[in-house]
């Protein structure tokens, strides 16, 4: 076959997969066999990204003509720009910092929604003293200037009705947080619930948690992403690689334990450290509880709610970005085209409710 021939055909092959995705129709394998396709999570091995070596080792990706390659990440700021710059076909990072990053000019689209609550916010333990936001005043409460919750501290405490410069703010750094709260140096810390509360109930300390979206800040989690130009020349690709990362999401909410397991014999490091398997069941069903959201009940997983985006956008480029920052159109940082085709009945959704609920008591 030559050359001419080969790009016609395989063109072919792309604006069919493209219309196969539209109408709800299997994926056609793109090529002549799996087509090798570069990815990166946003983090180390945790219950955020399982879903990523589900969709690895069940086969989801495989079946829609995908060879997937799954790197870990060592924050989302990195996956960005790493993703941006064509290292890494598609990517995942957290949602107020691809914003953020998109504010200062760097080229990516959100292509998929992986989860729908960021979950920063503020932990103290369970025994604490500390029964509301407003208990913070007067309290220590321990941050690092380098986390994604940060910035948006003051905003928190104006909607949760308390002074902000009445708390006794310690700098701290994210590695030695958990512990500092631990050790009780400092009476609160701002963070990700999906990281200080698996660290800390996974060795059986409880924490609870005040989260930013209890008083309308309501940020997304983590969002899969790519190149703008991916999203134009290669549709096919990108429904296809979306497609068998929501069809792994479904399948860790709907069968945790054999998702649980996918995700142990992927990730050894994980499976022999003491706490590793609970510090990831809590990391997922934290996930689970806060999926259970009308934009994957009403439109299914992948979907982002356009408004909500937008006025999530203008509230991170105001408190979040900085100076330099400009505008960001949610309607083109963001594309729901590939996103809804994966959705759970009513009796899954109960099922996972049920499975998830008893994490949801960190959360308040």
């Amino acid at each position: 076959m030559n050359r001419a021939r080969s790009a016609i055909t395989r063109r072919h092959v792309l604006q069919a997969g493209a219309a196969a995705f539209a109408a709800g129709l299997p994926m056609p394998a793109i090529g002549q066999g799996p087509r090798p396709v570069k990815f990166t999570t946003s983090w180390v091995p945790e219950g955020p990204n399982l879903f990523a070596y589900v969709a690895r080792d069940r086969g989801f990706w495989k079946e829609r003509g995908l060879d997937v390659s799954v790197a870990r990440g060592s924050g989302s700021g990195t996956a960005i720009q790493t993703t941006a710059a064509g290292t890494f076909d598609f990517g995942m990072g957290a949602t107020p910092t691809v914003i953020i990053q998109a504010s200062k000019g760097l080229g990516v689209t959100c292509i998929g929604q992986i989860n729908y609550d960021a979950l920063m916010g503020v932990g103290v333990l369970a025994d604490s003293p500390i029964k509301s936001p407003r208990e913070i005043e007067g309290k220590t409460l321990g941050a690092s200037v380098t986390s994604g919750e940060y910035p948006f501290l003051p905003l928190y405490a104006e909607r949760a009705g308390f002074d902000f410069a009445k708390v006794k703010l310690v700098q701290i750094d994210a590695k030695v947080r958990e512990r500092s709260l631990l050790e009780k140096q400092v009476d609160a810390v701002s963070a990700f619930a999906t990281s200080t509360i698996p660290t800390l109930a996974s060795k059986g300390t409880d924490v609870r948690f005040f989260k930013f979206s209890a008083v309308g800040l309501d940020f997304y989690g983590q969002s899969l992403i790519t190149q703008p130009a991916r999203v134009k020349a290669d549709a096919a690709l990108c429904a296809a690689f979306v497609d068998g990362a929501m069809a792994a999401i479904k399948f860790s909410m709907t069968n945790p334990d054999e998702a649980l397991d996918l995700f142990l014999k992927a990730n050894d490091e994980v499976r022999m450290n003491a706490d590793g398997t609970a510090y990831v069941k809590i990391g997922l069903g934290l996930t689970h509880a806060t999926n259970l959201v009308s934009e994957v009940k009403d439109h299914g997983f992948g979907y982002a709610d356009p408004a909500k985006v937008q006025g999530m956008a203008d509230t991170i480029v105001k408190y979040g970005a900085g100076a330099d920052a400009k505008p960001v159109d949610a309607a083109a940082l963001f594309t729901n085209d590939f996103a809804g085709k994966q959705k759970l009945s009513a009796a899954e959704e109960k099922a996972v409710a049920d499975w998830a609920k008893p994490y949801t008591k960190y959360l308040g």
